[in-house]
C-alpha cells in the first residue's frame, strides 16, 4: 500500500508542484498588496500569454521521446512563419484563410527540411536544428527587413484572440462557460471508469475506486474553479479550445496509436526497435515534420496575441518548450513523458511567469529561478530512476 502511495505521489509530484506555486504566489501577492492571483483577468492573461509553451512543448515531447534529442530551431520558425502571415496578411492584404494555409503549409516544409537531414541522412538533431535556428532567424530578417508589421485585422484577430461567447450579456457568458466546464467533467469522469474497466478486463492493475473518486474532486475543483474566472472575465478563449483540441489529440496519438507507440520504443531502444521491425526513420522524420507543423500553428497564435509580425518574435521560445517538457516528466535519454506531463511542464513555467512578473520581480532573477527549477526537475528525474534500479 505504502508503495502504490509512493508510485501514485511520484507520478503527480509535478502537479502537486504547480498547486503548491500558484498558492504560493496568492499570498506572497497579497502580503506583498498586490492584489490576487486568482482573478479573471490573469486567468485569461495565463492562457494566452502561455499558449505557444503548451503547443511547441507538446511538439518538443515527441522529438525527445525518440531519444532525448530536441529542436532548436522551432522559436526562429515562429518567427518566420509570423513574418510571412504579416507578408500575405497586413502587407498585401491577402485573404487570411489562404494565409493561414500557406503559413502551415511553410511550418510543415520546414519540418520537413530538418526531418529529412536527421531521419535518413543521420545528421545529429541538434546540429540540424541549430543550423535551422540560424537559417530562419536570418529568413525572418531578411523578410521583414527589420522592421515589425501591424497591426493585423480584426477578422484574423478575432480567430486566434477572440471568444465564441463575446456577444452574449454577462450572466449568460458565465452560465455557458460554467455549464462546459461541468461538461468537460462529467465526460473526464466517464473517461476514467470506462477506462478503469477496459483496464480491469484485460488483467492489468487498475486504480481503486475510491482514488478515482478522490482524482476526480480535486480535477473537478480545479478546473470549474478555472471556468469560474474565465466566466468573470470575457468565457472561453478561441485558443483554449484550440490548446484542448491539440493535447487531445497527440494525447490519442502518443498512448493508443502505433507511430505514438514507436517513438516510446525508439527511445528505449532504437536497435531494439529496429529489430522488432519498426521503421526507425519513418518515426523520426513523422515526429520532426510534425514539430515543424506545431511551430506553425504556435507562429499563427502568437501573432494573433501581439497583433504584429515582428523580427524578435520566438526568442527564447524552444528554450521554453524543452525546459515544460523536462519539468513534466520527460526522460532526458527519451522513451518516457507525457503529453499532460509536458501539459503541467509548460503551466508550471508559465504560472512562475506570470507570479514573478505581478511581484515587480526583476527580469534577471527571473531567469535564474526558471534555470533552478528546470535543474531541479531534471535532477529529481535522475535521482529517483538511480534509485530505484539499484532497489
Amino acid at each position: 500500500m505504502r508503495s502504490k502511495a509512493t508510485d501514485t505521489l511520484k507520478k503527480y509530484t509535478m502537479f502537486i508542484m504547480l498547486v503548491v506555486v500558484v498558492i504560493l504566489f496568492e499570498v506572497l501577492l497579497r502580503l506583498a498588496g498586490r492584489g490576487t492571483f486568482f482573478n479573471s483577468k490573469n486567468m485569461t492573461n495565463l492562457i494566452s500569454q502561455n499558449a505557444y509553451v503548451l503547443i511547441l512543448a507538446t511538439g518538443m515531447l515527441m522529438c525527445i521521446l525518440t531519444g532525448g534529442n530536441i529542436d532548436l530551431s522551432v522559436g526562429s520558425l515562429v518567427a518566420f512563419v509570423g513574418a510571412i502571415a504579416g507578408k500575405i496578411i497586413v502587407e498585401n492584404h491577402g485573404n487570411i484563410y489562404a494565409g493561414i494555409a500557406v503559413c502551415l503549409l511553410i511550418g510543415l516544409v520546414a519540418g520537413v527540411w530538418n526531418a529529412i537531414w536527421i531521419a535518413y541522412v543521420r545528421i545529429p538533431a541538434f546540429i540540424v536544428t541549430l543550423s535551422s535556428m540560424m537559417v530562419f532567424r536570418g529568413l525572418t530578417h531578411i523578410t521583414l527587413g527589420g522592421y515589425t508589421l501591424s497591426p493585423f485585422p480584426k477578422n484574423y484577430q478575432a480567430i486566434f484572440n477572440g471568444y465564441p461567447s463575446a456577444s452574449m450579456d454577462e450572466r449568460t457568458r458565465y452560465v455557458f462557460t460554467m455549464g462546459i466546464g461541468a461538461f468537460i467533467c462529467i465526460v473526464f469522469l466517464l473517461s476514467q471508469i470506462l477506462g478503469r474497466q477496459s483496464r480491469k478486463k484485460k488483467g492489468y492493475e487498475v486504480e481503486s475506486i475510491i482514488w478515482i473518486i478522490l482524482k476526480f474532486v480535486i480535477i473537478t475543483f480545479i478546473l470549474l474553479g478555472i471556468f469560474h474566472f474565465l466566466g468573470g472575465d470575457r468565457g472561453i478563449p478561441y485558443t483554449l479550445i484550440l490548446l484542448a483540441a491539440i493535447v487531445g489529440v497527440y494525447s490519442f496519438i502518443t498512448s493508443k496509436t502505433v507511430p505514438g507507440r514507436n517513438l516510446y520504443a525508439i527511445g528505449g531502444n532504437e536497435k531494439a526497435a529496429k529489430l522488432s521491425g519498426i521503421n526507425t526513420n519513418r518515426t523520426l522524420f513523422f515526429a520532426y515534420t510534425n514539430m515543424g507543423f506545431l511551430s506553425g500553428v504556435a507562429a499563427l497564435v502568437c501573432v494573433g496575441r501581439y497583433s504584429a509580425a515582428m523580427p524578435t518574435l520566438g526568442t527564447s521560445y524552444e528554450m521554453d518548450a524543452i525546459a515544460s517538457c523536462f519539468i513534466g516528466g520527460a526522460a532526458t535519454y527519451g522513451g518516457i513523458g507525457t503529453v499532460f506531463g509536458a501539459v503541467v511542464g509548460a503551466l508550471l513555467m508559465g504560472v512562475l511567469n506570470n507570479g514573478m512578473q505581478y511581484m515587480g520581480l526583476d527580469p534577471n532573477w527571473q531567469l535564474v529561478i526558471k534555470g533552478m527549477v528546470l535543474l531541479a526537475a531534471v535532477a529529481f528525474d535522475v535521482i529517483s530512476k538511480k534509485r530505484a534500479r539499484a532497489l
